[in-house]
């Protein structure tokens, strides 16, 4: 097989179109964006089978040479993986694996798309496996079908009630409106590290650290068309924003809260309701809605929607214990400060 690295705009864009469960984080676009912040670098990777197959690993890196770190993607920036001109298959995940650990980088890592679980399974034989869960809806059959028989009664009582209370739902396709979204964001930093008995201070400076407001604007410079921000009102007040990148499917991949008037008026519910309608009315096959962890709640919030709970990995190749060291320094700091999952 023939590899060229980074790979050519022209042969991922042909891929991208051909592999129909892609996502919008697989994009040239996608690491345009990521590049775009200064610290990482494009480690893409196209593969030209003798079979005639093409396919394209998306992918960033820090650093160079024997210390180089390579991500497809890296954290905080949504899933990655293989495309495929063709069904993606456990020989080809295999084939391009034993290309990626030649290639003397200190660490890979790679977090596929849920949708293509089983063909990654190969990795488990050459790569530390990390067991992740996802939530997906499939919106094959229209709205209607969705709106009808995947979401839970509850979930159209609620969006419904939101309705009958004037939550009004905006969308910009621009990056009008971030201002809005990151001022929602912050405040639930601020939630999160009092339920998780964070130190304020480091929970806003690593949120923002890890998101941006740059981050999300890059995005939306990048990706254009696809890059959809919704924001419910209340009475002129922003009660809920999500951003939702879309295009053969949609990623459900931040949402933010103010969760006294979200909550009275059930407008994330609403929100949810609308992005998903329009996804369905833009031919996608699928509505990704991300990591759902080990947290019931946010499991209970998508399957309610619709979604049904996918089992996937996240595969790492290393030639040092980087995964393992970083753990043991995320639990003394979680031990030393009393830190809860929530």
């Amino acid at each position: 097989m023939e590899v060229i690295t980074p790979a050519p705009r022209g042969i991922w864009q042909e891929v991208l179109a051909a592999d129909r469960a892609h996502l919008e984080s697989q994009s040239p676009a996608w690491v345009d964006a990521i590049t775009a912040m200064g610290r990482y670098f494009d480690a893409s990777r196209a593969y030209v089978f003798p079979s005639g197959t093409t396919a394209v690993l998306p992918a960033v890196g820090v650093a160079r040479g024997p210390m180089t770190r390579v991500w497809s993607m890296p954290p905080a920036w949504g899933m990655g993986g293989l495309i495929s001109s063709e069904p993606l298959t456990r020989g080809l995940v295999q084939s391009v694996l034993r290309d990626v650990s030649r290639a003397g980088n200190l660490a890979f890592s790679v977090r596929p798309n849920p949708l293509n679980a089983d063909a990654w399974k190969a990795a488990a034989d050459l790569a530390l496996e990390i067991e992740r869960r996802a939530h997906v809806i499939d919106l094959r059959g229209g709205f209607e079908e969705v709106w009808n028989d995947r979401m839970s009664r509850g979930a159209r009582k609620r969006a419904n009630r939101a309705d009958r209370l004037g939550v009004e739902v905006s969308r910009s396709t621009n990056g009008e409106g971030l201002e809005v979204f990151y001022a929602l964001f912050q405040q639930s930093l601020e939630r999160w590290a009092r339920r998780q008995n964070e130190p304020r201070a480091m929970a806003l400076w690593r949120g923002r650290r890890r998101d941006p407001l740059a981050k999300f604007q890059r995005m939306a410079e990048a990706l254009g068309e696809a890059f959809r921000l919704w924001i419910a009102s209340v009475d002129g007040r922003p009660a809920a924003a999500i951003i939702v990148t879309q295009g053969a499917n949609a990623h459900y991949t931040r949402g933010v809260v103010d969760e006294e008037l979200s909550g009275r008026t059930e407008a994330s519910y609403l929100l949810q309701v609308r992005a998903i309608e329009d996804a369905c009315r833009a031919g996608c096959a699928a509505y990704h809605m991300g990591e759902s962890g080990s947290s019931r709640g946010l499991a209970e919030f998508k399957e309610r929607l619709g979604a049904h709970s996918i089992p996937y990995a996240e595969y790492r190749l290393e030639r040092l214990p980087v995964t393992r060291v970083d753990t043991a320094a995320r639990t003394a700091v979680k031990k030393l400060i009393g830190f809860r999952d929530a």
